[in-house]
């Protein structure tokens, strides 16, 4: 009789192997060969409430490098919605392919799988995909958030992630320079997308002395010639001579060559995942004295606005409000990192953990 062992290991490097690494409750393939669509859900932590997290839409290199992205961003957001106080936890989704590819059916199909989770996952938009394509998918499934105004959402979230960022950037300036005032700090934005182009619009408005990049001559022209920001070659941006890095594009910016190269005091953006590895990088930064707003933690702007909208009760103004206390809670964690001599992002990690296992326990009882 074959026995069978509770204890018995899963592979290194298999699926399993991968989502047991990083303590998911489930990863969920998503295929459908009439629209073409292929898409991976990642819920991490349901403590707090019901997954939320956005949907991106990517043409990966490869399933693999697909199912890294889902694991990792899921995860993230299951640290963002706890050090953001909301009652939710962590989920994210990754369509693999060209956003050429969508469609109305492409779109509604996608929503028929997250309507077949029962309400455990509650997506958004995120990377090539906006209030429009979150219209089709919430015509098959009450599970989705981010709805134009019009539809009764609370609309484009980015400028409330943007808002996010800048307090987070604040805070870690008072922090470096013992001042929040960026008035005259030379600021490198890398990435105009939506959350770029609104967080170069505080800092502009604020005085920074900006200097913008991104990989769309075109995107990044335009809004130089709009805001009066310099605009850099993406080739240079971690050569340049500047008092912060605020990385607004996509993740894993923060590695082995620029962390050699950066000149500045502080980081602070809105990309997601913006060290490539989470412990080795962190602690470079901690040893080369830069101080680090932990990204997961300053750009939750984004899904308290989505969340606000999921929970019931919208309201643009206390969404606001909530999103300015990412400031004290970013200032706090900075405080935590230096007293106990740890990276920023283990202090988050650390800080967002504690408050899912209490919640957890406070849960134990009905």
């Amino acid at each position: 009789m074959l026995e069978i062992k509770a204890t018995e290991t899963v592979r290194e490097g298999s699926i399993f192997g991968q989502v047991s690494s990083m303590d998911h409750e489930q990863l969920v393939i998503c295929h459908d060969e009439a629209t073409g669509l292929k898409a991976l859900i990642g819920i991490h932590n349901t403590t707090l409430g019901p997954a939320l997290g956005g949907t991106r839409m990517w043409p990966y290199a490869s399933e693999d490098e697909a199912i890294t992205d889902v694991l990792r961003l899921s995860r993230g957001m299951t640290f963002k919605n706890a050090l953001a106080g909301l009652n939710l936890g962590g989920g994210k989704a990754v369509i693999l392919g060209n956003p050429k590819l969508k469609s109305e059916a492409f779109l509604r199909r996608f929503g028929r799988f997250v309507e077949s989770l029962g309400g455990r996952y509650v997506t958004a938009e995120d990377v090539n995909m906006n209030t429009s394509d979150m219209e089709f998918i919430g015509m098959e499934t009450r599970h989705v958030t981010g709805l134009p105004e019009v539809k009764g959402g609370g609309g484009d979230p980015s400028p409330v992630t943007a808002y996010g960022v800048y307090m987070g950037m604040k805070a870690a300036a008072k922090k470096a320079f013992g001042t929040e005032s960026l008035k005259d700090k030379r600021i490198a934005v890398q990435g105009v997308g939506q959350v770029g182009k609104y967080l170069i619009d505080h800092l502009i408005k604020e005085g920074a002395n900006v200097m913008v990049t991104d990989i769309f001559e075109d995107k990044l022209q335009a809004i130089a010639k709009a805001t009066g920001a310099q605009a850099i070659a993406p080739s240079i941006i971690y050569d340049l001579d500047m008092d912060i890095y605020a990385p607004c594009a996509l993740g894993a910016t923060i590695n082995d060559d620029t962390i050699d190269r950066l000149k500045c005091a502080v980081i602070a953006g809105g990309a997601n995942n913006q060290l490539q590895d989470e412990a080795k990088h962190g602690k470079m930064l901690l040893e080369k004295g830069i101080t680090y707003a932990p990204d997961f933690l300053i750009n939750a702007g984004g899904v308290i606005n989505v969340g606000a909208e999921y929970l019931g009760g919208y309201n643009r103004e206390i969404v606001f409000q909530q999103t300015e206390k990412i400031f004290d809670t970013c200032l706090g964690i900075l405080n935590k990192a230096e007293n106990e001599q740890i990276p920023a992002q283990q202090a988050a990690i650390e800080t967002a953990k504690a408050r899912i296992e209490a919640i957890g326990k406070v849960k134990l009882s009905y």
